[in-house]
């Protein structure tokens, strides 16, 4: 069964930092491109980050450039992403998924099997 599993998210401060997981079951994780997405109340899905499948190449959202580093750890089958400088805007459920990235679009892209995770909440708040 293919399955990807968020974790790590929570409460902080504005400023503060939180590191979100993606560990993958199912499938090799690394042979594909896996991108993270949040969903704020009210608002539409987005892309935030992804990481190519090859060379590992990585792409952020405006919104997050400077700010989020995304990363791969193929001995554990787990994507990362670091969240630093975080803002009262950046309050959503994070999701990741496989992806199909460019430097316009980062979107999702399920293989045979995959559908949305119930993701992990990021509350910035002070």
């Amino acid at each position: 069964q293919v399955q990807l599993v968020e974790s790590g998210g929570g409460l902080v401060q504005p400023g503060g930092s939180l590191r979100l997981s993606c560990a993958a079951s199912g499938f090799t994780l690394n042979r594909h491109v896996i991108g993270w997405f949040r969903q704020a109340p009210g608002k539409e899905r987005e892309g935030v980050s992804c990481i190519g499948n090859i060379w590992g190449r990585t792409y952020y959202a405006d919104a997050v450039k400077g700010r989020f580093t995304i990363s791969r750890d193929n001995a554990k089958n787990t994507v990362y992403l670091q969240m630093n400088s975080l803002k009262p805007e950046d309050t959503a459920v994070y999701y990741c998924a496989t992806a199909s990235c460019s430097d316009n679009k980062i979107g999702h892209s399920f293989i045979s099997g995959g559908s949305w995770g119930q993701g992990t909440q990021v509350t910035v708040s002070s």
